[in-house]
């Protein structure tokens, strides 16, 4: 990708999480693309699970439960944390210097807001392979963000082995 216009760098954005086909794809992208992507901002995200029990009415809410929320939360950053850092050591691989990017909040929904607020001109995600069964009942991420980001949408699935 060259640069624009204006001189900035265009920007990847590869969104992984803890499965192993998001880090195939950030290989595979980092391979496949290496000029590409080579002279682009690239941003690793990933998101984190909203674990703030608001369906749970808040006088029902001891101590002990807002103890456990706030385990849990700092737990997600830990997992996001790892994720981020191992996609990083990864990209150092290829010689590439990513920038990170955490938000909280359901992948789908998260993954395609980042891309607006961050101008992002091509975004890469894993495929789970999932069935139609699977897809019906735990829902597409790269389905959503293939219909909803603001910008091409690259899917990349792990070959069977």
């Amino acid at each position: 990708m060259e640069e624009g216009k204006s001189g900035e760098k265009k920007k990847v954005m590869v969104a992984i999480d803890e499965s192993e086909n998001s880090h195939y794809a950030l290989e595979w992208a980092l391979d496949k693309l290496r000029e590409t992507i080579a002279d682009s901002d690239v941003i690793i995200f990933t998101a984190q699970p909203n674990s703030d029990l608001g369906y749970v009415h808040a006088s029902t809410l001891g101590v002990a439960s807002m103890d456990l929320i706030t385990s849990i939360q700092e737990n997600h950053k830990k997992v996001a944390s790892f994720l981020l850092d191992k996609a990083k050591d990864i990209c150092a691989k290829y010689g590439i210097v990513a920038e990170t990017v955490t938000e909280i909040g359901d992948p789908k929904y998260a993954i395609c807001e980042a891309v607006e607020k961050l101008n992002i001109e091509l975004l890469v995600l894993g495929s789970h392979n999932r069935g139609p069964v699977q897809r019906a009942f735990l829902g597409s991420v790269s389905n959503y963000c293939v219909n909803n980001a603001k910008c091409p949408v690259l899917v990349v699935k792990k070959p069977a082995v």
